[in-house]
Formats: structure tokens, sequence, C-alpha cells
């Protein structure tokens, strides 16, 4: 070995102990991992990435890894794999080591390359077969419904016979109506995407349908006949769906010859964001780290996450539930890692979220009638080397009857710790709430703060975290026009720009839209049609919300009354008139302009009239050569199809810098949120009503009882899969409804982490009931957690 080998080797080992010291004793953890599974807890911006990435980039070092024999990386979206992959070089280049060794994919990518790779295996080519993904309202969805309608007269009569059914036609097609656009679709929806996420098939289904206590509708019959026909409509398309991926990877692993492929290329798996995997992602990474020449040895595993901030399992099977269980069988190891010291955030916001998360623990316990409840075995725990079931504090046996989150207390970082401003200091103190008269008092006071702060502090950033797109759209709306609402904060004249994120969201919506109203212009006659026009605009806030199903159920009655019929009242008839202007331009125009005639009818905003544009522009030239309304419809069906078309951005910076820029005001949901942090959060509309909310049933629906078809069959797939009793239909509502009250109160617990210097929280006392009626407002009562808070922390409020 020559002494420059030794040299290059000493300058290595300086720069390996440099990064390692660099990091908080959970990340120092995960670095000097060697093999095995290994869990990590991590509380907000406790550093997980970096942690995940210098971990990587050591074992790289450590184990030689190379093209041949590798690192895989799994995490949750196509942005963090990118950023994941920056900071891996970054270390690597440190380490003067190449930047190879380690591939990082999303893992729906990740079982794509594996099943194209072997088609003979996975019956996927991506050359004659066509990704999909669909929503309730997606026509594969629809067609389903429809021939699950036909093939089973017995069922269909049950359902929409109701709790009760005097036989009045009227009744009847309104029913029909319902069934079939709402509560069908959104049962198929659910129960394919629960089941087929966690390996279930049709026949599963209808198995599990003969042990669930039987209900008056058979719902899990219903949802495996529902199940089995969405099937034969893929396979019949040649279409596949991202479950298909995850089954079809797994199908190839099944395979020796395959498998053993694979593993010999794969030195270990290291997951992020794993409180959102479902039982088969984990099964496919664990097959893919298990080592052949040991196949009963452990995995090579190291699962990254934080089941405080699991907010997908009530509308994606994901469940904090397994993430759970694994870091408990981890703990019984001793192979746990916890990662709760965290730098983001002044220690006010901290001890406000630890606060909340206690709160919202003792209160499901109180709920309970559990009075013993014992602050030594469920309380925050000081000693870090505890077992995972101690330290959870929860009910394994189910992430439902537990209580609503892990017991893990964020602690600040240990002084001198590397990270820039950490634990920076609280701008006023650190935590303010408010209670305004009402939400235009409410955002007004947001505007004058947000021009305080950005005003004196320039380079800092600031956000308002809102629980739907439609209460952005309204921040938006207000703050973008002081004048028109009477509100003293005016953003422009200050120079401060506000950015609301859904925008571009509803650009990604036109081609949806505009294919729906132009079905309408096509077969305005047609009930499913007229409905999903009407829809689109109540939802656009062009015509009032009101029962569309009534109207829908009679298009001819609703568009042209006769003189006997009923008078219309004032909401109906502009309506009406607005549609009857819609298909009055059809017998005008040319159909080449429809597109850009009903963008306007709209009232698009420049990014969605942009991207408005370039649709008509690309139906145009596929129509070329037979400029036909049922061509425009075909052509459009495929676009919405296959989603593959690219909204027009007008904004100067696509990515997520977008929404952190200093200066700026950003309106984004809290789902959204997640992952980002903000100098300054504001948390309006913290109402009871909103945080945590009710389950309830739409008024629509009520002919079919006090429970929600989907959410009845969610709930019962779950505690089949949990290994537990399954519910009766009355107590798969009950659990339902605690679902999601424990992530209602993660999803905030998740808000306020955002903040890293102020936390801004108010309830308004009056506010709208629905915010598709913003301008409905009632006395509302606040969240539970304002009135605690508040008693709390009594200098807070404002």
């Amino acid at each position: 070995m020559t002494n420059e080998t030794l040299s290059l080797e000493a300058q290595r080992q300086i720069a390996w102990e440099r990064i390692r010291e660099r990091l908080r004793p959970g990340q120092q953890q995960m670095a000097d991992w060697t093999g095995g599974p290994l869990a990590v807890s991590a509380v907000p911006g406790a550093g997980k990435s970096k942690g995940m990435a210098d971990a990587a980039a050591l074992a790289i070092a450590r184990h030689k890894l190379h093209y041949r024999h590798h690192l895989l990386l799994v995490t949750f979206t196509r942005s963090a794999a990118a950023n994941l992959k920056v900071k891996i070089r970054q270390t690597l280049e440190k380490l003067q080591l190449p930047r190879v060794g380690f591939f990082v994919y999303t893992l729906h990518g990740l079982a794509l390359n594996i099943a194209i790779r072997h088609p003979e295996l996975s019956g996927i080519s991506l050359d004659n077969a066509t990704l999909v993904t669909p929503n309730q309202s997606h026509r594969l969805i629809r067609t389903c419904v429809e021939r699950w309608i036909v093939a089973n007269p017995r069922l269909y009569p049950i359902l929409l016979e109701g709790r009760q059914f005097d036989g009045e036609e009227t009744e009847r097609l309104r029913r029909q109506s319902v069934l079939r656009t709402e509560v069908l679709p959104q049962l198929a929806h659910t129960v394919v995407h629960e089941a087929k996420s966690s390996g279930l098939s049709p026949r599963d289904l209808w198995e599990l349908a003969q042990t669930v206590p039987q209900d008056d509708y058979q719902i899990m019959a219903v949802a495996s006949g529902l199940y089995d026909q969405y099937e034969i409509l893929l396979r019949s398309r040649n279409f596949i769906d991202y479950d298909d991926m995850i089954l079809a990877a797994k199908q190839v692993l099944s395979n020796q010859s395959a498998r053993l492929v694979w593993q010999k290329q794969v030195f270990a798996v290291f997951e992020d964001e794993a409180q959102d995997s479902t039982p088969l992602q984990a099964e496919l990474l664990e097959i893919l780290a298990s080592d052949p020449n040991q196949p009963d040895a452990p995995p090579n595993i190291i699962r990254v996450g934080d089941p405080n901030q699991a907010i997908n399992s009530t509308f994606t099977p994901a469940d904090p539930i397994y993430f759970r269980r694994f870091c408990q069988s981890c703990a019984s190891q001793n192979s746990l890692a916890l990662l709760d010291r965290a730098g983001r955030s002044s220690q006010s916001i901290i001890d406000a979220a630890n606060f909340m998360l206690q709160w919202a623990n003792e209160r499901e316990k109180a709920k309970k009638g559990r009075d013993n409840y014992d602050r030594s075995e469920n309380g925050f725990q000081s000693d870090r080397s505890s077992s995972y079931s101690s330290f959870a504090g929860n009910d394994s046996s189910s992430s439902s009857s537990g209580t609503p989150f892990s017991y893990q207390k964020i602690e600040p970082v240990d002084p001198g710790d590397p990270q820039p401003d950490a634990n920076p200091p609280a701008t006023g103190g650190g935590l303010e709430i408010y209670t305004p008269s009402d939400i235009y008092q409410t955002i007004d006071l947001i505007g004058q703060r947000a021009i305080s702060l950005l005003i004196e502090n320039k380079n800092r950033s600031a956000a308002i975290l809102v629980r739907e797109n439609r209460q952005g759209q309204f921040i938006a709306e207000v703050l973008g026009n002081p004048k028109e609402y009477k509100i003293k904060a005016n953003l422009a004249k200050h120079g401060i720009e506000l950015h609301e994120v859904a925008a571009g969201d509803r650009r990604s919506n036109v081609p949806a839209e505009i294919l729906a109203l132009m079905n309408f212009l096509h077969r305005p006659h047609s009930p499913d049609y007229l409905k999903a026009a009407l829809r689109i605009l109540v939802f656009r806030s062009l015509i009032k919300s009101q029962d569309i199903n009534t109207l829908a159920s009679a298009p001819e009655q609703f568009l042209y009354p006769g003189p006997i019929d009923p008078l219309q009242s004032e909401p109906v008839l502009r309506a009406s008139q607005f549609c009857k202007r819609l298909l009055g331009a059809k017998l005008k125009l040319p159909l080449y302009q429809l597109i850009s005639f009903l963008a306007l009818e709209l009232n698009y905003n420049q990014g969605e009239l942009a991207t408005a544009d370039k649709l008509a522009e690309r139906v145009a030239k596929q129509t070329a050569r037979e400029n036909s309304m049922q061509s425009i419809l075909e052509v459009l069906t495929e676009i919405v199809s296959s989603e593959r078309f690219e909204p027009v951005n007008t904004e100067e910076d696509p990515n997520e810098s977008l929404y952190t820029k200093p200066g700026r005001l950003v309106a984004i949901t809290m789902h959204k949120a997640k992952g980002l942090d903000w100098d300054y959060v504001f948390i309006p509309f913290l109402h009871e009503a909103m945080i945590p909310g009710h389950m309830r049933v739409l008024l629509q629906a009520q002919f079919l009882g006090d429970y929600a078809l989907a959410e009845v069959a969610r709930a019962q797939i779950r505690a089949e899969l949990h290994g537990l009793p399954v519910p009766d239909a009355g107590q798969a509502w009950q659990e339902a409804e605690k679902l999601k009250t424990a992530e209602e109160f993660r999803l905030l617990y998740v808000a306020m982490t955002r903040a890293k210097r102020l936390l801004w929280m108010s309830a308004a006392r009056k506010a709208p009931f629905t915010w598709s009626k913003p301008d409905s407002l009632q006395a509302q009562k606040p969240s539970p957690i304002l009135p605690a808070l508040k008693a709390r922390f009594p200098e807070s409020v404002r």
C-alpha cells in the first residue's frame, strides 16, 4: 500500500469522523448501522433526510458498494427523491468517493422498474398498457358501477329501497342518481384501493363477505362485486393502475431466478416516510432487502418515519399501525433509533406542539373512561432507551383503538448543534392565539401581521395553512381585493406577493372540467352529464350550492320547464339559465371555439386560460381530419384518462422553493405543507366543525341510513388486515369516526410544527358552515384544542 493510498484513506477517515460528529444521537445510530432491521422514529424538524443521506453515504463507503451491488433508497415523492439524491452525492464528495453505489426511487417508480424489466413474469409492458389513476369520477369507476348494477338485479333494488321507500317516481330517480354517481362510485374507489394495495383480491373480499356481520345492504358483497367488475374492465382495456405496479413487482419477485437477480444487486433498503407505507409495499421492500445467501436472516432495511405525521390514512390505505408495529419489533431487538431533537422551531412552538400531542391522547383516554391514566406508562418518556411499547403508549392492536399519537416528545437540540440558527428566538411570544369576530377580520389580522413581519424581515418566509383548498382560494380573493372587502391589509401596496398554491391544482383540473361540460353540451338530457356539469358550476361558484341530484334526475324539466311544472326557485332558475346559455353557444359557435368559450364562462384565471388554450390547440390538431363533436370528445377523454397533459405554469419557479420563497405570503393546505417550513405560520379557521370535524352522511344519501357504505367497508377491511374481529356496520362507522378524529389532530400537529419563529392560530366567532358558501356566516365553536392551548399558555392569548 503506497503512502499516497494511505494519505487518501486518512483523509477519508477524517472526513468520516467529521460527518459523524456533526450528527445528532439518533442520526449517529443510523450512521453506525451495519446490517439488519433498524427503525427510526423522527419528530418534525429532526433532520431525518440529512440523517438518511449521511447514513447512506457512510454505508456505501463502509461496504464498498457500487453499481452492481448497491444501496436502494425509497421515498414518497419525486421531489423528495431528487433532494435525497443530491444530499447523498454531496456527502460522497466529502468522502472523496465516486457518486455511485446507490439508487433513489419513489415506491411506484421502483415497482414499475422491476415489472417492466420482466414483462414475461409481470404481464406488464408499457408498449401496450396504459397507466390510469382512477378517482371516484373516473369513467372506469363509473362503468364498473353500471356493469355491477346490471349484473346484480337482487342487490341493487335493496340499495334503492334504503330504509324506507314509498315508491314515488321522482324520489326513485333521485336515489338512482345518488347511487350511480356518488354512493357506489365512492364505495368502488375506496374498496379497490384499500383491498388491492393490501394484496386482497375480489375473491378474498367475497370470502370476507361470508364472515362479516350481516348488514341491511350486504356491503362487503357489493364491494367485492364492484372490485371484480373493476378488475375485469382493467384487463379488457389493457389498463394498469398504481397498485398493479406493486402487485406486478411482487409477482416478479415470487420467481426464484428473478428474485435472486434483484437480491444480489441490492445490499440494503432505506425507506423514508415509512408511516405512510402499506403492508404490500413493506413486503416488497423486505424481499429486496433480504440476503439470498442467508434467506433466514432478517432483511437489511432501515425504515424512517414519524407515526405522529401519518396524515393520509383516511383517504389512502396507509395506516401508522404498521410502522408502529415495526418500531415495537425493532425495540425488542435494541434496534430502534429515536430522532427526538429538532432545531426547526423556537421553544415556545415546541412546547405548544408537545402540549397538543399530550392533550389529544389524554382526551382520547378520557373518552374511553380510562380514568386510571398512568403517566409513568403513557406519558412523555424521559428514558430514551425505553422499549417502544412504553414509548408509544399505544394499544398496538389497532391504530384507531389506541391514542392518536405516539408519545415522542420534541426536544430542542443540544448547545453547539451544527444546524444554523437552530431553535431560533421566537418572534413576539412565539405563539399567538386570536378570536376574531368573523372570517373577514381573521384575514385582515393575518394580512396586517404579515405586512409588519415581512417589511421588517424581508429575508424571512410566511405561510397561511388551511384545511381545504376553498379556504385558501377565499383568502386569496379577500387579500387580493382589500377595497372590495373593506379590509385594512393591502399586501400589494407594500410589495408583498400572495401565492395561492391550489391555483396550480385547479389548472390541472382544466381538461376534466372541459370534458364534463362538452359531454353536457353533446347530451344535455343525460342525468349524469347534467349532474357533472352542475357540480363544476357549483365548485367554481358560478351557481349556488343546491340539491343537484334532484335537478339532474329530470333534465328536461330543469332546462325547459312546462306550464304545469312547479315554479323554479331563484337558485334553480339561475342554474338553468346558465346551462341554457352554454347550450346556446353550441348552436352559434364553431366547434373549435367551444373550449375557449367554456374557459371564459368558467371565469378561469390567467394560468387556467393558458392551459385551456393549450388544450384547445392539441384537440384541434388531433381532430383536423374529422372535426366533429364525437371526435373532440374522444380526444378529450383520452387526454383525461391517460393524464398525459401538463398544465401551463405561469409562475417563474414551479418547484417547492416557490412555496418557501422569502418575502412572500403563501396560502397552502396543511397536507401539502408537510415537509416544508416557514418563519411565520398562520393557521386560521380552527373550528370544531373543521378540526376534528365529524363523520356525516350527506343529505342526499341519508335514505341508506346513518352511515356511509364506503367508510364502513374500509373499517371492516382494516379490521381484517389488522387481525381484529370484523365489526358490524354500526361499529365500523364508529371506528371510522375515531380514525378521522385521530388523523385530524395529527394533521394539526403537522401544521403547528411547520413554524420556526411564530405560530399564529385563530378561530373566528362566526364562520361558514360550508366553505362553498363563505358568505353564510353563523356562530361556530372553536376546535377543542384552542381553549386548552389558551388555558395552558395564557400569555399567548391576544
